[in-house]
């Protein structure tokens, strides 16, 4: 059985547009003589399409859109692919996540998807009704155990604690499946592509049949999707591999005795595409991807964003230069008193070697009168955080002001290390569209940017050296009012991607009045976060869509050391 997966960058809701790079994919499988192409997870209307499946008109428009995808098939090759399927019954959700077969351009078989999650960043039994029974697809005598993303991440040899009571994957080898298929949309994250791929290996293995995952590529809103669809041979081995972080046509043969026999077979030479190097690279091309899909998706082609002269301005900028070509990005400095001279030339030095576009605007005077106007206001108060603040938010308007005449997305440039403790400006520079590197701790930007230069320097080394600071009063550095980053991203790490109580980051070696000044500005600035920019997910817990607190709550006594 020769089968081709269509990894594809779906745009939710655009119907025309993503049948058109469909219709492509079957053409050119077709020329290859495939039996079946497979599409992702919920294919006919990209995912996730959130509170979209509460419109009547949109799930229809997924029905047309399916009838369509149908219609490919009548010339072959076969087609799996993802849908929503309305539950006609009077009781239980009103939709399924399911997947369809077509064949000769009719819809031949259906499966509904049985694991519903609603951890993270998922929400499907807001809008979704479990499958029932599971039962392979039959295609040219081969039984086909179609499953459907999180239907295959609950091998109860594999986890060691289980979400769900059901193993679907498991039911459908019990009734007779001989090739396991999967479609996915999987959100990355770092780390995650290497345990997917452990995790159907082990899957394939256990089972001891052919397994194929076809999983979506692109970003949609805060989430990437990586691709990397695989194909896994009987004894746990990937044999192809789609590209990471851009679309593909993967073809592979996987003889009809194999099948059969649940041996490996000869198959066809595996086509393995190549992967990142490690977690930084695999960060940022997520970057990379996330930046290039939400401009374009949100129909812009221009970005505009800060220059400081610091590192966070900097690898947002190279981000940008690389998602747009640099010729669509406008960096813009916006000096005052407490500027340094070097903050101006490193700006400038970053802006040659990427090749972006440069303005410098000057904000003191509107920084003054600023001062002016509340002086009489402010009579008997001393100079505080208000003025440092009054500072960033006219660089939030000025930007503003930028993006609206020029049409440009404007991008906010703070990290995950400062976004958690609140060492950011509401309506200054947390003002934009975008915050890019938003779960991007402080220590992976120096990674990050260190790993830029690995062949060339992009980023300027007086910029990665120099101790980071706001410039928002005489000789001020972020270590005045945060500990190291490197001790600061330890607690981040154990207390918002871990969710480790205050006793235990204590026990880790961290001195306890640390601890609970950093937990307890992460509690206290989820107002702030609330407000920001979306931003893209590329860790096991972001905030925003993934990590759901209450603002008005008190942590206190959660954090006493017992």
């Amino acid at each position: 059985m020769r089968i081709a997966i269509a990894q594809l960058d779906f745009t939710i809701g655009a119907f025309e547009s993503n049948l058109e790079k469909m219709a492509l994919a079957v053409e050119e499988a077709r020329g290859h003589g495939t039996d079946l192409v497979l599409f992702s997870e919920l294919a006919t209307v990209g995912y996730p399409p959130r509170d979209l499946l509460d419109r009547s008109d949109f799930v229809a428009a997924n029905i047309r859109q399916l009838e369509r995808v149908a219609a490919l098939s009548a010339a072959g090759p076969a087609i799996l692919t993802g849908y929503v399927e309305p539950n006609t019954a009077r009781v239980g959700k009103p939709l399924y996540n399911a997947a369809a077969l077509c064949i000769d351009g009719r819809i031949v078989g259906r499966y509904t998807k049985c694991l519903l999650p609603t951890y993270d960043v998922f929400d499907e039994a807001r809008y979704f009704e479990a499958g029932g029974a599971v039962h392979p697809l039959e295609l040219d005598g081969v039984r086909l155990g179609v499953t459907i993303c999180e239907d295959a991440w609950n091998d109860p040899d594999f986890w060691p604690r289980r979400l769900y009571t059901r193993d679907p994957v498991g039911e459908l080898v019990g009734e007779g499946a001989q090739l396991l298929v999967n479609l996915s949309a999987s959100p990355f994250s770092v780390g995650r592509g290497r345990l997917r791929r452990e995790m159907l290996s082990a899957e394939a293995a256990k089972h001891r049949r052919w397994l194929v995952i076809a999983n979506q590529v692109g970003a949609n809103d805060e989430l990437v999707f990586d691709g990397h669809s695989l194909v896994i041979d009987p004894t746990g081995a990937v044999v192809a591999r789609a590209h990471g972080f851009r679309e593909d046509l993967l073809i592979h043969d996987i003889p009809g005795e194999a099948l059969r026999s649940r041996s490996c077979g000869a198959g066809s030479p595996g086509v393995l595409r190549p992967v990142a190097g490690g977690p930084v690279e695999e960060a940022w091309r997520a970057l990379v991807l996330g930046l290039a899909d939400y401009t374009r998706k949100c129909g812009f082609r221009e970005v505009v964003l800060g220059l400081s002269g610091g590192i966070d301005s900097a690898l947002t900028a190279a981000v940008a230069a690389e998602a747009l070509g640099p010729e669509n990005v406008l960096g813009v400095a916006m000096p005052t008193r407490y500027s340094s001279r070097s903050s101006l030339s490193d700006a400038e030095a970053l802006v040659r070697r990427l090749g972006i576009d440069y303005k410098v605007v000057p904000i003191d005077p509107v920084f003054q009168s600023y001062l002016d106007t509340l002086t009489p206001v402010f009579e008997g108060r001393e100079p505080d955080v208000t003025e440092e603040n009054i500072q960033a938010r006219v660089r939030g308007n000025v930007l503003m002001a930028l993006s609206n005449k020029y049409g440009r997305l404007l991008l906010t440039t703070g990290n995950k290390s400062e976004l958690a403790v609140g060492y950011c400006t509401l309506y200054g520079d947390m003002s934009g569209g975008l915050a890019v590197i938003s779960d991007v701790p402080k220590t992976m930007v120096y990674d990050m940017a260190r790993w830029l230069n690995r062949e060339r320097e992009l980023i300027p080394e007086s910029i990665i050296v120099k101790p980071p600071s706001a410039e928002l009063r005489p000789d001020q550095t972020d270590q005045d009012s945060l500990p190291p980053y490197e001790v600061l991203d330890r607690i981040l790490e154990a207390y918002v991607e871990q969710n480790l109580p205050v006793a235990e980051i204590v026990a880790s070696g961290i001195a306890p009045e640390t601890v609970r000044e950093v937990v307890r500005l992460i509690d206290r600035n989820e107002y702030k976060r609330r407000q920001a920019a979306p931003g893209i997910r590329i860790t096991s817990k972001a905030f925003g869509v993934g990590r759901r607190f209450p603002i008005a709550a008190d942590y206190g006594a959660l954090h006493e050391l017992r």
